[in-house]
């Protein structure tokens, strides 16, 4: 049986050395010991950051309201994650179709997925886009306008 023209036999190999070649390096990647950043990547040659840039500090009162989420956080991340989900899906619901004498109830259940949404909003508002911030922002409102209607009982 003959050899595909693909594969080589070891005798042919031996005159080559190891026969492995370098392994190729991309210029964009960089580990210890390799070339500085661009000068881009630096900043201003100012020392100060490019225009629109914050600052990687948080401020006293985002330092205060993370070191109070993080021990609700840690608590959540041990609960299943269904839950996290499905719980405040079903107050939403249970929030909307309440309605006639009962309608106040529904005003609470939708208040507290407002907080909620307004928490993990706040939460993530360094880390999301303008956009996104839009759109959470317009739910957010959108919601406390339900729960408004809700407390009136004219929704």
């Amino acid at each position: 049986m003959a050899q595909s023209p693909d594969r080589k036999s070891g005798a042919s190999d031996a005159g080559k050395g190891s026969g492995k070649k370098p392994p190729k390096t991309s210029p964009g990647v960089r580990g210890p010991g390799g070339p500085p950043p661009p000068p881009s990547a630096r900043g201003a040659q100012s020392g100060r950051p490019p225009m629109g840039a914050r600052s990687s500090q948080p401020s006293d009162l985002r330092k205060r309201f993370e070191d109070f989420s993080y021990p609700i956080l840690t608590r959540m991340s041990q609960i299943p994650r269904w839950l996290v989900v499905v719980v405040p899906a079903v107050l939403l619901l249970l929030g909307l179709i309440q309605t006639g004498p009962l309608a106040w109830l529904g005003g609470v259940l939708l208040l507290l997925v407002w907080v909620l949404l307004a928490w993990l909003t706040a939460l993530s508002w360094p880390a999301i886009t303008q956009g996104s911030r839009l759109l959470r922002v317009i739910v957010l409102i959108a919601l406390l306008g339900i729960v408004g209607l809700k407390f009136a009982g004219r929704l």
